[in-house]
Formats: C-alpha cells, structure tokens, sequence
C-alpha cells in the first residue's frame, strides 16, 4: 500500500525538475489524499525532487495522520505551511513550487509571511499547474477499482430509480433527485461527485439546469445527470428517459446522439488523439443535422475530481493511453423544446475502451 505512494510522490518530485523548483508545496486536499493517502479536511505536504515529503495537519488528525500516511514526516500544527516549510531538507531559499490553481491570494501573503519569518524573504516562487493533477491521470488498477465501485452505485441507483415509479409526471424535478441520491446512500455511495441535475422538459436545452421545483409532465424528455463518491473516487454518468409520447424531433434526436455514443464509447482506444475521438461523435451529430445544438465537448477525465484530465474536445492536445479514465457524453439541446444527453464513464485499457456505467441507453418511455 505504501509503495503506491511512494511511488506516486517519485513521479511528482521527477516531474519538478523541469519547473526549476526543488520542493512543491502541496495544499489541495485531493492531491494531500493522492500522494499519502491521508483524508484529512486541513494540512499541507512538502514533495522533494527526491520523492521525500512531509505532511503537517492539526491536532484534530493526530491518530488519523499516522494511519492513512504512515511513511511520511509528520508535523502536528495548524500553521500547516510553516510546518513543513519548517522541515525542507534542502536549503530555505531554493526555489519552491506552489500549486497555483489552488493557493489564493490570502494563501499567498501568508507564504510570503512564513518565508521571511524563517529567513528565506527573497525564495524564488514558482507558479505550477497541474504537477500532481498529470501524475493523476494514469489509474491504477485500485483506483479503476473504485471508480468502477462508484458506477456500481450509480447503476444500482438508478435501476432503483426506474423499478420504483420516482420518475413520474407530477413529481418535481427536486424531488427526483434527492430520491436518486438517497438511492445513491443506500447503494454505497460516500456522497455526490457533484450537484446531481434533473431536467425535464425545456430544462433539458440547459445542459448544467439545477433541479427545482418545475413538475414533471407527460410528452416530456427528462435528463438526469448524476455521479457517486467511493473512497474518494467519482463516476459519472447520464440518462434520458420520456414520459409518454414525446414528440417526434426529440424522439429522433434521441436516435442521433445514441449512435453518437456507442460510436464514440467504440472509438475510444489508447493512442487515438482525444481531439479525433471528439470528432467521431460530433460528425455523426453534425450530418444529422443537430451540429448547431451540441455545445460542449464530448467528455473528460474521471478520478479524484469528477472534472479532471484529460479534455475530450475539439480543442484537446491529448492523446489517450492505458490508464485513462473519460467520459463519453454527446448531447442535443434544443431550445424551448428539451435536450438528451448520454453519458458513461469509460476505461482505457485493453487495446480499447470498457465502459464502467453499465445500465440501458435503449429509449424507455416511462
């Protein structure tokens, strides 16, 4: 087990040396979780070049810490920054790395504070992004592990969901989605990956619509978008169900991005340029004649963060390998009428694509 993470701080340290910096200053929770395997709301973890580290947390964390981290330098503190700036090997003043999407601006002052207070004023600040975040990319077999346990959950969640009449005209669109994530709960889920989304009817055309109270109706495509949380890790995943007759063009439009789904869900290899795999999709969307009603990219990277790397998109300079984990989730969104989405969370591996959601994309009419 600690192998893992040792082996994971090894490949950040490596990663510093062409940022010019000697340590990076860690302070998102979720890289804390990736590099030592400690969970904890509050601390901060020092990375050598070397693979080296040392984490401070508060006295809240004291029994936790040795635990989940166990071959790490420990520092009990709640001047987390302080702590293991306190414990750098190296010289105070050499250049360090800060994770620059992360630190604020209050975060910034108090570094400058801790550097000048332990003799180091003049310590050479580099702005990193995303040092960790590329390490994180390639998954485990544990960590696909989880993932595909989080999909479980929502697969379960959401069979629940269809077997128990929840999805009905004259439910609101909030209502279903605190009954999808108390089935969620029930499944095994630790909590949400993200704010799950219940749009029905012309709410379907928003693809980020938040449930409110607007009631579900007969005629009406209903778009649900929903993930789960299994020891830290997400899935992500989209279905679009009717409720009695549709009318016709969200019925055929349904048949578009369904085809773009398998379609791109098939595509997905290691090797095939995330830009390519994007367009696989989309050509079928825009020959259908729906390319003005398909806004954003065709998917995204799954992990720790339900949004991470790499970017499926027209735009992406990526190119998938052995280890990913991405979304594939055309959609059509017309406005004043409705939209569907389709949407799993896939594998890369094997030579190919294993698609971790597993439940129906068949149109179901409830």
């Amino acid at each position: 087990m600690t192998a893992r993470f040792s082996d994971r701080r090894e490949a950040v340290g490596a990663a510093l040396v062409d940022t010019g910096a000697t340590a990076l200053l860690v302070t998102d929770p979720r890289n804390i979780a990736y590099l030592t395997g400690f969970r904890g709301s509050g601390g901060a973890v020092l990375v050598e070049t070397d693979g080296q580290a040392v984490l401070c947390t508060d006295s809240r964390y004291e029994l936790q810490v040795v635990e989940q981290a166990p071959d790490v330098g420990h520092v009990i503190s709640r001047e987390y920054v302080s702590g293991v700036l306190g414990r750098r090997r190296g010289p105070a003043d050499a250049p360090l790395a800060v994770e620059a999407d992360e630190l604020t601006l209050t975060g910034a002052s108090a570094l400058r504070r801790t550097l000048a207070d332990t003799g180091a004023p003049d310590t050479r600040v580099i702005e990193t992004s995303g040092v960790v975040e590329q390490v994180r990319r390639r998954k485990d077999d544990s960590e696909v592990a989880l993932i595909e346990r989080a999909c479980g959950v929502v697969d379960d969640a959401w069979t629940h969901l269809l077997t128990s009449g929840a999805i009905a005209a004259g439910r609101s669109e909030r209502d279903v989605a605190a009954d999808l994530e108390h089935a969620m709960r029930r499944a095994g889920s630790d909590g949400v990956a993200f704010e799950t989304i219940v749009a029905s009817g012309p709410n379907g055309a928003h693809p980020h619509h938040v449930p409110g109270d607007r009631l579900l109706a007969d005629g009406e495509l209903v778009v649900i978008d929903f993930g789960a949380m299994v020891g830290g890790y997400s899935s992500d995943c989209t279905r679009t169900v009717a409720l009695g007759q549709a009318p016709d063009r969200l019925i055929d439009a349904y048949t578009v991005v369904l085809k773009a789904q398998l379609a791109g869900v098939a595509a997905v290899r290691p090797g095939i340029a995330c830009s390519d795999l994007d367009a696989v999709s989309r050509g079928i969307i825009d020959s259908a004649g729906y390319g003005g009603y398909f806004g954003h990219s065709l998917g995204h990277g799954v992990g720790l963060d339900v949004h991470e790397a790499p970017a499926v998109s027209s735009r992406s300079t990526s190119t998938l390998s052995d280890g990913d984990v991405i979304t594939i989730e055309p959609g059509i969104y017309l406005p004043d009428l409705g939209g569907i989405r389709i949407e799993d969370t896939v594998a890369v591996s094997g030579g190919g694509g294993r698609s971790l959601t597993t439940t129906s994309k068949a149109f179901s009419v409830l």
